[in-house]
């Protein structure tokens, strides 16, 4: 069953994150199915700490952009989303290739959504699982 209440397509995603932090960092919109969303992030000069591998923030704007996405997309048209808390687990290291996230709800409600993003490396091995809470903000 399809959650989605806005039009939203990869190519709407991507057009409407042009000169943002996601696009900065070289995320990429792969895939709308019907309850979920998923991109990839490039762990690269831009994505990588001192050390040499994925940096956690990026993994969390991964999920937050995701989830944001996610729960904006399946509220009705008026309403607007804001995140209250994310976590991420960070599980394994990535020091290059691709880091894949895909984000489904957990809870679709009327003033609150959680979303839970779960991302791979190129193996499939997860690497990093975050969970955010949305609140809904009603039209004014």
């Amino acid at each position: 069953m399809r959650i989605w209440k806005k039009p939203v397509s990869v190519e709407h995603l991507t057009a409407v994150h042009v000169d943002t932090a996601a696009a900065h960092v070289g995320l990429e919109f792969l895939e709308v199915g019907d309850d979920f969303m998923r991109a990839r992030i490039p762990v690269d000069q831009r994505t990588r700490q001192p050390y040499g591998v994925l940096h956690g923030g990026i993994s969390a704007l991964l999920a937050e952009t995701l989830g944001s996405c996610g729960a904006a997309y399946s509220c009705p048209e008026g309403q607007r989303v804001v995140g209250l808390d994310i976590n991420a687990n960070h599980l394994r290291t990535v020091a290059a290739g691709w880091v894949t996230g895909i984000a489904r709800p957990v809870h679709v409600g009327r003033s609150t959504h959680v979303w839970q993003i779960d991302m791979s490396n190129e193996a499939g091995q997860l690497v990093c699982v975050s969970r955010l809470t949305l609140a809904v903000l009603q039209p004014e």
